[in-house]
């Protein structure tokens, strides 16, 4: 590599930028006791399967079929509150769609859903799970285990099937929990 000149202008001009300099006595740092930064806590790592109250099992419920509707209110809920979560009063918050996922994927991507659902304080959420024409002897897996998981988080107050134009029997509204209803 041949070194490169420089005119004695554009030394001149860079000294003039810098402006004044001075040496140093030693490159090194040295750290003192209070220049350490203070540790913190490590977050607390949740396993969102633990919203999932094993109470309810697949026995518990019917199974349903392709065109049927899905509908679950908490106990101790009045029955107006699904017919408000039917007609669209809570607005919906956020959305996840679940074609196409295996039932340990949907499982895993719809509690990660809901655990930051309720962390951004979402009052109604949309899920798509399809109707499950494609499943084997035409029962909906997927739709089936939607409805046991609702049923067994303990964040979801209420759920039903969603209107004709939001994907009627293949999706569902759920009304979650605020730090009001506790």
């Amino acid at each position: 590599m041949t070194k490169k000149i420089i005119s004695e202008e554009d030394s001149e001009l860079f000294r003039q930028s810098i402006g004044k300099i001075r040496t140093l006595q030693s490159d090194k740092v040295l750290l003192s006791p209070q220049d350490k930064p203070k540790p913190f806590p490590k977050p607390k790592v949740e396993n969102t399967e633990d919203r999932l109250l094993p109470a309810i099992t697949s026995y518990d419920i019917d199974a349903v079929g392709l065109e049927d509707s899905l509908s679950y209110l908490k106990p101790g809920l009045q029955k107006t509150v699904l017919k408000k979560l039917r007609q669209g009063y809570f607005g919906l918050d956020g959305e996840l769609d679940l074609h196409g996922l295996n039932s340990n994927e949907a499982k895993r991507q719809l509690l990660f859903f809901l655990d930051n659902a309720l962390k951004r304080k979402y009052r109604c959420v949309h899920i798509v799970h399809g109707k499950g024409y494609r499943s084997v002897e035409n029962q909906p897996i997927l739709k089936n285990n939607i409805n046991l998981w609702l049923r067994q988080h303990q964040d979801v107050l209420a759920f039903c099937s969603a209107s004709q134009k939001d994907g009627g029997t293949g999706a569902v509204f759920v009304l979650l929990r605020t730090k009001n209803d506790q």
